[in-house]
């Protein structure tokens, strides 16, 4: 059974292994694929794994061995998964592999938006605290966190984790989900009407997938009903939010800051409006790439292939 990987290199450049994989068939890794190249690649591998390559119908028609795709990510859009189904192949996920890393990330973001830790650094490095008549200075507001407001714009792994680590921290945690979920309400954890989140929230962390309904959710209508000097952070999508308008508020100060680890369009465009916004962190979605959740994204492919070959798949996004 042929196995080909069409993008491996941001789930391993090198760092941990392909060959507990290489034993389940004959493997091919290539780093990247380009679009002209996918169907060359795949060839007449019966078993597809793809990152960001998009595996459309028109591929799927012209490539009539495959059986498999297997998504090594949890978000599975660059597959045509209704087509996917209509011809026989499966296609999995891997979910959850970086809910600890990604919820990791999202405090990095909080916290350096109370402390400006980097940019403090920095000055000290040039030379500011040395020249300094106190033994203490900041260059920012610095803010402590307990009893400030946390809201959370979806309630899946990830979102419940950056609840549990929010309680940890003496926050308030609001939650906003399309599912009500009571069990997890507590003394700290409340679930809100969207509206009320955005009223009450000193940070809002977005945990939403990528939707037509969730496209743009965060808009310039949406903005207007936060708190004033609210903070974002998104480490979900990042269409998510409308760029322009979060660009506008920041510059304005209607926001206070905004971190976050996706775009509209990955690698960044140098036109994106973030680039020149005001208080504005971002980070090249790098959330999910610890190589401990690496590791864990690797064995879970390895055990969804093993599934398949032993037909009783797991993982199936597409039934």
């Amino acid at each position: 059974m042929k196995i080909v990987v069409l993008d491996g290199y941001t789930l391993n450049p090198g760092d941990i292994s392909w060959d507990a994989m290489g034993q389940l068939g004959e493997l091919v890794v290539y780093d990247r694929t380009p679009a002209e190249k996918i169907i060359e690649r795949i060839d007449n591998a019966e078993i597809v794994l793809t990152n960001k390559v998009n595996l459309t119908k028109d591929i799927l028609e012209k490539t009539p061995s495959v059986k498999y795709i297997g998504v090594m990510a949890t978000g599975y859009n660059v597959v045509d998964t209704e087509y996917a189904k209509e011809i026989g192949i499966v296609v999995t996920n891997v979910p959850a592999y970086s809910t600890d890393s990604v919820a990791q990330l999202v405090f990095a973001f909080i916290l350096e938006f109370c402390h400006h830790v980097g940019e403090h650094s920095r000055v000290v490095h040039e030379g500011k605290w040395t020249k300094s008549h106190d033994f203490s200075f900041w260059d920012y507001p610095l803010i402590e966190i307990k009893n400030k407001t946390l809201g959370i714009i979806g309630f899946g792994a990830i979102g419940q984790k950056v609840a549990q680590i929010a309680c940890a921290f003496g926050m308030e945690v609001l939650c906003y989900s399309r599912t009500q979920k009571p069990d997890y309400e507590n003394e700290n954890i409340k679930f809100a009407p969207f509206d009320d989140v955005l009223a009450k929230s000193d940070f809002i962390s977005l945990h939403c997938p990528l939707t037509e309904e969730t496209k743009g959710l965060i808009n310039k209508k949406a903005i207007s009903k936060m708190k004033e000097g609210a903070f974002l952070i998104n480490t979900s999508r990042g269409p998510v939010i409308n760029e322009q308008n979060v660009a506008e508020a920041l510059n304005t100060g209607r926001l206070a800051g905004l971190g976050t680890d996706v775009v509209s369009v990955e690698p960044i465009q140098v036109d994106n409006p973030l680039l020149s916004a005001k208080n504005c962190i971002i980070t090249p979605h790098f959330a999910w790439a610890p190589k401990e959740a690496r590791n864990r994204l690797m064995n879970t492919l390895i055990s969804n292939i093993i599934a398949f070959i032993e037909k009783n798949p797991v993982n199936v996004v597409n039934r």
